[in-house]
């Protein structure tokens, strides 16, 4: 077997990410605590009332809504700015593998949310459009679920399919490849708003001009009312959904930081 060392970092990067957002992170303390309640009450007790406080901040809108905010990207679309556009690069987002409806796999909803606003733009601007996502353990690349989702369901053609990335740096790395072969410099980039920052950052260090095209607000505003109503003033799925998001973003500025 052929030792892959960026295939050993995906992963690790993959666990450590694990441990660190909802619903391990606030478990770690608790679970810490309660084994050592016996021998170090007073330090037991202290580490899993925090991980209780940390779940709670988690899924309280108010905290929710505060941290939504220091991610989350705040502008739409400049119209003027995506006139100049040359194509539209759309990033993947995971899968639905059960999808017998379907006949198999297919994208899941936070893609589908993706590929909803690219097929708009596309049929608005004319512009091309580059579907970007690999699979990381040899299963069907999302960009080719992408791209059967955008024929099938919005009558459109992807013009390129970058199907060997796993993450939203290689997704930049490999589109670019694809872009800058066709002479495309400036491109309108469609993805969440949550993920838009780090995505953009990596798109721009590879060498290509972003025009943020966000879409799916969760923060929803000045009101904090995203999907479906995420951020209400009552604990919910949504706003445990918002937090979860939100604190994974963080998390991967801060990495993007470090390793720039």
């Amino acid at each position: 077997m052929t030792f892959d060392p960026s295939t050993l970092l995906f992963w690790l990067k993959k666990l450590t990410a694990a441990m660190l957002l909802p619903p391990v992170l606030p478990l770690l303390p608790i679970v810490l605590g309660l084994l050592l309640i016996r021998s170090r009450p007073r330090l037991g007790s202290v580490l899993a009332w925090s991980g209780v406080v940390i779940n709670v901040l988690l899924i309280t809108p108010f905290s929710v809504s505060w941290l939504v905010r220091q991610v989350e990207y705040a502008e739409t679309l400049d119209a003027a700015a995506a006139r100049e556009a040359q194509a539209i690069v759309v990033l993947g987002a995971g899968r639905r593998v059960y999808a017998p409806e379907f006949g198999g796999e297919t994208v899941n909803r936070l893609a589908l949310e993706r590929l909803r606003y690219a097929a708009h733009l596309a049929r608005s601007s004319g512009l091309p459009i580059l579907v970007s996502g690999g699979a990381a353990r040899g299963d069907t690349p999302e960009a080719l679920l992408m791209e059967r989702a955008l024929a099938q369901d919005y009558g459109l053609r992807a013009r390129w399919v970058e199907s060997a990335s796993r993450d939203t740096r290689e997704n930049a790395a490999f589109s670019a490849v694809h872009l800058e072969a066709a002479g495309v410099r400036r491109v309108l980039l469609v993805t969440h708003a949550m993920h838009m920052k780090r995505a953009r950052d990596a798109f721009e260090a590879a060498g290509l001009e972003v025009i943020p095209a966000p879409t799916a607000w969760l923060g929803g505003g000045a009101a904090g009312t995203g999907d479906d109503q995420a951020l209400i003033r009552l604990p919910s799925q949504n706003t445990a959904y918002a937090g979860w998001f939100a604190l994974h973003e963080l998390l991967g500025q801060i990495a993007y930081h470090w390793t720039r």
